[in-house]
């Protein structure tokens, strides 16, 4: 799930080595159909090469739109991304793809942009594992029969509060969510038709719709299982229980499998796909300004000053320099600036990664990974820790030279701590060192002579974040998953803003892979019907 780089610089350490600032592909041939550029009436402009920008660019491309993507970075993916350290990858980003087999109707959205025909998966049994103080592991299996039994094993005294959550997970077996017209073209029989599909869980739903992790855990009675089922969210106590329990479902399923191979492979696959279809990109290429004339958006200017038009302008970049640097804030209104002002972001992340010259055939592999508790809480990276995830994988050769393994933990930390600590370079590296030397010392404790098996160590901040992405404060996911948020659906145009769109996280609350691509699809959609075009799409 998540993002960044490390001190040198990310482009540099893992450029493919092709020219990346400027790509021209003709028009796709092979399997693909032909798409004549005499019949392109309508041309787009999309800013930013992330999974949204790339996904809006392909759709467009099927349905016949010139395109061009201008990315601020030299290579694609922004959040979606990996980097190498001396033959290790640091993978920055996903942990599991909802899609990634047929049981979730999300994978046709990913065969339409060429992944499954090219990414292998691997399916895990079991979700995260959390170690006690005490030498005990909860482990989260993704079978509810088998977690049951384990969580009974645990705390025997919970019986009523642990099968209540493993009849939740049964019930939610089949459990998908659909593939939807975005919410402007849906219209009354759409939506009953969504309320149809879910009739079978309406049940589920309502009662456990508003429970969170940690209203939850207040019912247990065992002090491990409350601890480890809170350390299992990072203990995000207001996180919805069904947003731990969905994922889980999914992955049982076989439909929410981690990609061979990485994030980075994942976001490149896409871009060739793009690349495929004859759309064109230009990275070096930070868009600085949205043209506007008379209230309609007809361009951009880029940083060192060329400008480009087109009829229609997309933007998949950071979504408060979108709004309040490219266009001033003049087609923000309350509800717009509420949502910069008022809600709750995704704590930035720092990620610490080690290249180990030994393997961990005692670490079973888990989606998440294994949490490990300090000894006695302290403070890491601005934030006061019990606990340190880590993830070792060692599931993918890909990621590490044979007889090796690459660990990396991540932490949330905040962005001022982080944001201060720049101005002064000096005090930044050291701070970054100082990180690394903590989370290390918890390794050691935990596997005994790993420090004299360190072979690279790199800490990416939430500062390397946005010096890559844009992001505001350094949020790789954008809108946090809240009560308040989970069911919030925000819209793809501003107010008074004419031939303008915006998808990706920052208008798909609680972000994700999934609704990047999706929104990518919608704005399509909507382009479509706003011209008069049936909306069509293939797979390669």
């Amino acid at each position: 799930m998540k993002v960044y780089g490390g001190v040198p610089s990310l482009a540099a350490l893992c450029s493919p080595g092709i020219p990346w600032d400027r790509i021209r592909i003709p028009v796709g041939t092979g399997r693909e159909t032909r798409v004549q550029e005499d019949v392109m009436e309508k041309s787009v402009i999309i800013i930013g090469a992330g999974v949204a920008g790339l996904s809006a660019g392909c759709y467009l491309r099927m349905n016949g739109y010139r395109t061009h993507i201008f990315e601020m970075d030299t290579r694609p993916g922004g959040v979606c991304t990996a980097w190498k350290r001396n033959g290790y990858t640091i993978d920055g980003c996903m942990e599991w793809l909802v899609g990634s087999g047929p049981a979730s109707a999300m994978h046709r959205v990913w065969q339409e942009l060429g992944i499954p025909q090219r990414h292998s998966f691997i399916d895990h049994d079991t979700f995260i594992r959390v170690e006690g103080r005490d030498g005990r592991t909860l482990s989260l299996y993704v079978e509810p029969d088998r977690l049951e039994q384990h969580l009974l094993e645990l705390a025997p005294e919970d019986a009523a509060p642990i099968r209540d959550l493993t009849n939740v997970m049964r019930k939610l077996k089949r459990f998908d969510m659909p593939v939807r017209k975005p919410a402007e073209l849906e219209g009354p029989l759409g939506g009953l038709r969504t309320a149809w599909g879910f009739l079978p869980y309406m049940g589920v739903l309502r009662r456990w719709g508003k429970v969170t992790v940690g209203g939850f855990t207040s019912r247990l009675k065992s002090p491990f299982l409350r601890e480890a089922l809170l350390a299992a969210v990072s203990d995000a106590a207001e996180f919805p229980v069904l947003g731990l329990l969905m994922p889980m479902t999914w992955v049982r399923a076989k439909a929410a499998g981690y990609p061979l191979g990485g994030s980075f492979e994942f976001a490149r696959t896409i871009e060739q796909r793009y690349l495929g279809l004859g759309g064109e990109v230009s990275y070096r290429s930070r868009v600085a300004r949205i043209l506007v004339e008379n209230d309609r958006a007809v361009g951009v200017r880029l940083a060192h000053g060329t400008e480009h038009r087109a009829e229609t302008v997309i933007s998949a970049a950071d979504g408060r320099t979108t709004i309040f640097d490219m266009l001033d804030g003049t087609y923000a209104d309350e509800k717009v600036k509420g949502y910069y002002q008022d809600s709750r972001l995704y704590e930035p992340l720092v990620f610490v990664s080690f290249g180990m010259a030994r393997t961990f055939p005692d670490v079973p592999p888990s989606v998440s990974g294994l949490c490990l508790p300090l000894d006695e809480p302290r403070t890491i990276a601005g934030r006061e820790r019990k606990h340190l995830l880590m993830h070792p994988y060692h599931f993918d050769p890909s990621m590490a030279p044979e007889g090796r393994t690459v660990f990396r933990v991540m932490l949330g930390s905040p962005w001022e701590y982080w944001e201060e600590l720049q101005r002064e370079p000096e005090r930044y590296r050291a701070e970054k060192e100082r990180v690394a030397e903590q989370v290390l010392a918890v390794l050691e404790r935990r596997f005994p002579g790993l420090t004299g098996q360190v072979e690279m160590r790199d800490v990416a901040t939430p500062v390397t974040l946005a010096r890559y992405t844009g992001n505001w404060r350094g949020s790789f996911m954008g809108w946090r998953v809240t009560q308040e948020t989970f069911n919030l659906r925000m819209k793809k145009t501003l107010p008074g803003l004419g031939q303008f769109y915006m998808v990706g996280q920052w208008v798909e609350p609680g972000g994700g892979l999934p609704p990047a691509a999706l929104s990518g699809r919608h704005v399509t959609q909507l382009i479509c019907k706003r011209d008069g075009k049936e909306f069509m799409t293939r797979v390669p």
